[in-house]
């Protein structure tokens, strides 16, 4: 799975920037020093009237991806899409917290004086899944099977926009300007590249498998993310696209030089890039992991069907899944013990899949159930929270015209952002570019 999310933008209710906005770019101390003048300049002393000044609006994006490889499984569905409907309707990653444990909830309690407004965006990303070789007939089938479950999970075209990856080519060009600027040996300490390349033998793989970090900071920085929600498995990557912005901003964005190129470009002279903060997202407390192991993550690679419940997974086919996962011999069922990985994995997802119950209420429950008697429980759960989902997939996916209307629509929407960011790039690294 892949999967990220950015925050970013904000801008003063009467400026325009056409890549980033000026209360964001401005460096920390420029920022306050500014908004001083500004108020001397008007009179706002603090013996003086104030004049009651308009909110600052922060524009607060959401770009988040999921690979169409193979069908999206349980751990897809927790851990990104459902945190995506959150935001959507929310505006809240409710488990969000950054490098430090801290929640994000609390450091913008004192944004009082600015208005949010969201924007999101929603993902496909095929091209991060051609990594591995991809069969080119399944391909396309399964790029519309994710985006038509993206919608029946829940993501709203009227609210977010939903696009395919290479539909807005920016995503492809940005990482080949990227790879140009990254030191090698900055991706060969990638542990996700170290781990594939082992099992599928580094003979074999293809140097997209090595450079795809790229691709993802990329992504990230296209949009102008300042905060990138991300599970623990990709904190290695965002600090790799933070590096990348550091390294970029530096070498290509500083000095007259370049502000005479964005003078003759029509840009304003900010550093091109947003440098991304991680918040380490958690899939409803928890990670999904592995039916047949309960120390490892769920994932579409792993070759055992049994291993994963997949959203579409039909009821019968949930039950013997369920029937047939890998518990252990102890007695009752519990959370949280070490030496006990299945109890807990399979109390996480009935967990999950009943949102309004707290952990106190579910353990009351089934503690002193014996495995027989929890996993038609949990398999029953399951099948419940999956139905309606599965239903609305149905239907969208019989409406082939409104699917391809709406990933358009989408498309569109990305690229107009993508391109403004794409174009102040190659300004800054010296393009010919047209007005």
């Amino acid at each position: 799975m892949f999967t990220l999310t950015g925050l970013s933008c904000s801008r003063s209710v009467t400026s325009f920037a056409p890549i980033v906005t000026s209360f964001t770019k401005q460096p920390r101390a420029s920022r306050s020093f500014s908004l001083y003048a500004e108020a001397i300049a008007n009179g706002e002393t603090e013996s003086s009237t104030v004049t009651p000044q308009k909110k600052k609006v922060r524009t607060r994006r959401i770009l988040s991806g999921v690979q169409p490889t193979g069908n999206l499984h349980l751990g897809n569905y927790l851990g990104a899409i459902k945190q995506w409907v959150e935001f959507q309707n929310t505006g809240k990653f409710s488990s969000a917290q950054d490098l430090d444990g801290k929640s994000y909830e609390e450091k913008d309690k004192d944004d009082g004086d600015v208005e949010v407004v969201n924007e999101n965006f929603f993902c496909v990303v095929d091209m991060h899944a051609i990594t591995v070789p991809q069969d080119p007939d399944e391909l396309e089938e399964s790029t519309l099977t994710s985006a038509a479950l993206y919608i029946a999970a829940g993501i709203d075209p009227t609210k977010s926009k939903i696009f395919v990856q290479s539909h807005v080519s920016c995503h492809a060009e940005l990482a080949w300007l990227l790879n140009c600027v990254t030191p090698m040996n900055w991706l060969e300490r990638m542990i996700q590249f170290k781990d594939k390349s082992k099992k599928a033998g580094t003979e074999s793989v293809g140097v997209g498998l090595f450079t795809y970090p790229v691709l993802m900071a990329a992504d990230i920085l296209l949009y102008q993310a300042d905060r990138v929600p991300v599970g623990e498995d990709q904190r290695q990557h965002l600090e790799l696209a933070r590096d990348i912005v550091r390294r970029f901003n530096d070498q290509y964005c500083k000095g007259n030089p370049y502000k005479k190129r964005c003078k003759k470009a029509g840009l304003p002279t900010y550093p091109v890039f947003t440098e991304p903060e991680a918040m380490i997202v958690k899939a409803g407390g928890a990670r999904v992991m592995s039916l047949t192991d309960g120390k490892s993550k769920m994932s579409k690679s792993d070759p055992a069907e049994a291993s994963r419940i997949n959203v579409l997974d039909p009821p019968d086919v949930i039950r013997d899944k369920i029937k047939r996962c890998k518990t252990d011999s102890l007695p009752g069922v519990e959370w949280d013990n070490p030496e006990r990985p299945e109890s807990t994995n399979l109390l996480n997802i009935y967990a999950a899949v009943q949102p309004g119950r707290s952990r106190e209420d579910i353990l009351e429950e089934v503690k002193d159930m014996a495995w027989g008697e929890f996993k038609p429980l949990l398999a029953e759960a399951l099948i419940a929270h999956l139905e309606p989902i599965q239903k609305r997939y149905a239907e969208v996916r019989a409406d082939g015209e409104y699917l391809r209307m709406v990933l358009r629509e989408g498309a569109e929407a990305a690229e107009e952002i993508a391109e403004r960011t794409l174009r102040a790039t190659k300004v800054a690294m010296g393009f010919s570019v047209p007005k």
